[in-house]
């Protein structure tokens, strides 16, 4: 269930995404929020430098492990634009991260990218659910989710 905690945090990951896509990435951006509310770390893309695994989820999970102990690993969120990849959900559950909340989902980024004639990833897209268990997963968030989808037509579209 989302909150307006949720949504807030979720639209600065959108912010986030925008950022990544005026610096020339793709439009992804997370926030690490600590179990009393405490923003923790924000990330966004970076993949624009030529290294495809510089995902901001990716980024938040080895903060967290360098940072946190796994205790407040285990109680904090992760917020972010679109639905984890299998690298970064995997991540995710390796460092023992909690809850994950997403604007927008990989089966809508697919359909997204296939809509506008986009080339597909090679690596498959699959929901968090088959990467991790044990984790608490909300999203997409609909009304917030068109917000994600306008910054990847911007993407592929210019």
């Amino acid at each position: 269930m989302v909150n307006d905690t949720d949504l807030a945090h979720l639209k600065r990951c959108i912010e986030l995404a925008g950022n990544a896509l005026e610096a020339g990435d793709e439009p992804f951006g997370s926030v690490l929020v600590s179990a009393d509310g405490t923003v923790l770390a924000e990330e966004r893309n970076h993949v624009g430098g030529g290294d495809p695994t510089q995902h901001p989820e990716f980024a938040l999970a080895r903060w967290a492990a360098e940072h946190m102990d796994p205790l407040e690993r285990s109680q904090a969120t992760v917020y972010t634009s679109g639905e984890h990849c299998p690298m970064c959900a995997a991540a995710h559950g390796w460092v023992g991260l909690g809850r994950i909340v997403y604007a927008s989902s990989s089966a809508q980024l697919s359909m997204w990218l296939n809509d506008m004639g986009a080339r597909s990833s090679r690596v498959l897209s699959l929901p968090i659910h088959e990467v991790i268990r044990d984790t608490v997963v909300d999203g997409p968030v609909p009304e917030l989710a068109e917000q994600v989808r306008k910054l990847h037509h911007q993407l592929h579209t210019c």
